[in-house]
């Protein structure tokens, strides 16, 4: 794929980010409070504590590889990716969620690389919280 600028993987990029925003706004316009108050207790668990917010989006990420969920891998991806983890830690944490959810997390593993390589190719980045982490 490739983008307005011709360089390959911004389409995901772009596409991922303003299909989510998009969503949560229409999911969170609703009158749900169960919804919006886990939304709201995702945002709070990536906040800053006795783990920094890198530890935990390492965290988020070796789950979501192991529960093998693609939109939360990517997110997670660009939340590391945001809070400075190295491409050396990508490939150690890439490891763990590998050893623990074992070969079928192969296929996710090959989406996060190309997704992180996009990312650093200069595509767009995602903001805001989980919850799809929302």
């Amino acid at each position: 794929m490739s983008g307005d600028d011709g360089k390959p993987g911004q389409d995901r990029v772009a596409e991922f980010t303003a299909f989510r925003q998009r969503m949560n706004e229409r999911i969170l316009a609703e009158d749900n409070q169960v919804v919006r108050r886990f939304f709201a207790l995702d945002t709070q668990t990536y906040r800053p504590g006795a783990l920094d917010v890198k530890t935990k989006e390492l965290l988020g990420l070796v789950a979501s590889m192991v529960l093998r969920c693609d939109d939360c891998i990517s997110y997670h991806v660009a939340q590391c990716k945001e809070a400075g983890v190295t491409r050396e830690e990508f490939f150690e944490t890439f490891g763990v969620g590998l050893v623990v959810g074992g070969s079928i997390v192969i296929p996710h593993l090959r989406r996060a690389v190309d997704f992180l390589d996009q990312l650093e190719a200069g595509a767009a980045g995602t903001a805001g919280h989980c919850a799809d982490h929302a």
